[in-house]
């Protein structure tokens, strides 16, 4: 509640009464949607709540100012990759009429929308299925790639592992190692001002704001991780470098799109990481939210196929 009310306390004062009105809602609320001209909407759980209340332009522009500490010069950067992360870990996705210069995005003008998503941080969801990730008898993990379609938990699921295998844990015998976690678009840490607002362990280190394929050669030659992290992978730059690091003798967990093997072996940059047998465990989330394993056993010689065959369990 206290975390939520926070967040409120970046909107006109007008703005705040009338969210505040569903406050008994507050432990499902997961984003609250303001665009100009149009009825703020808050998502709760599954469901939509449309309040009484059309956002105009100056009032758009005096949440964006506070956002940014009045000085909206200074999160360029950030306004430019589409989101500002806030104190707290929660993230405000910004949409308006964009500058390109040279292929990519100078500034986003007129700012038609903010999308304040509330940090859903939720300690201990990876217990059902950390010890299918540990390799305990070399205190390391399985090459490890969880997948879903948006909204289904995936990062949540990944961050927990990642608090996990960093911090120990003891009741199995797994000892803490070194995770390196290239957080692109601040989604895992919740980095705000060089601090991370999510429990990420205390044997992470994080290179925010930072295309993937470059934090983890970065990572890999100056902080000796044991294991490289990544959300949503996805370009061929993203798989050469989960190559190098796989083939440096650094163990992966990563998430991406999809809905199941089969959403794996069309698509190509995941099709060809599968053919390299990088990934051991593949684990998919349902729409209920619910774990399927998939694990890649080496096939003995002489059958045909890949090295690898999926099996699930």
């Amino acid at each position: 509640m206290d975390n939520i009310l926070s967040l409120i306390n970046y909107f006109p004062l007008q703005i705040r009464d009338k969210i505040l009105k569903y406050r008994d809602k507050f432990n499902m609320l997961e984003e609250i949607r303001i665009k100009t001209n149009v009825n703020i909407i808050l998502k709760i759980g599954q469901a939509d709540i449309i309040v009484d209340y059309i956002t105009n332009q100056d009032e758009l522009l005096q949440i964006l100012q506070t956002i940014c500490d009045n000085s909206i010069y200074s999160y360029q950067s950030q306004i430019c990759n589409g989101y500002i992360t806030l104190k707290g870990g929660h993230r405000v996705g910004i949409t308006g009429s964009t500058v390109i210069e040279d292929g990519k995005v100078k500034n986003i003008t007129y700012i038609y929308s903010l999308n304040f998503r509330v940090a859903k941080e939720i300690i201990g969801c990876s217990e059902s299925i950390i010890k299918d990730i540990l390799k305990l008898e070399e205190n390391t993990i399985y090459n490890t790639i969880i997948v879903s379609p948006p909204g289904r938990g995936k990062t949540t699921l990944l961050r927990d592992i990642v608090r996990q295998i960093s911090n120990g844990i003891p009741k199995l015998g797994f000892k803490g190692i070194n995770v390196g976690v290239v957080d692109e678009r601040d989604e895992i840490s919740a980095m705000y001002k060089g601090i991370p607002q999510n429990e990420i362990g205390i044997r992470t280190d994080v290179l925010s704001n930072i295309p993937k394929a470059i934090g983890m050669k970065m990572l890999i030659r100056s902080m000796n991780p044991k294991v490289i992290v990544a959300d949503e992978i996805g370009t061929e730059d993203d798989a050469k470098a989960i190559n190098y690091a796989v083939c440096s003798g650094v163990k992966g967990i990563f998430t991406a799109h999809g809905e199941s093997i089969e959403d794996i072996l069309v698509n190509p940059i995941l099709s060809k990481l599968y053919n390299l047998n990088v990934f051991e465990l593949f684990l998919f989330i349902d729409e209920n939210r619910n774990i399927k394993k998939h694990i890649c056993k080496r096939k003995e010689k002489g059958e045909s196929g890949n090295t690898y065959n999926m099996y699930a369990v």
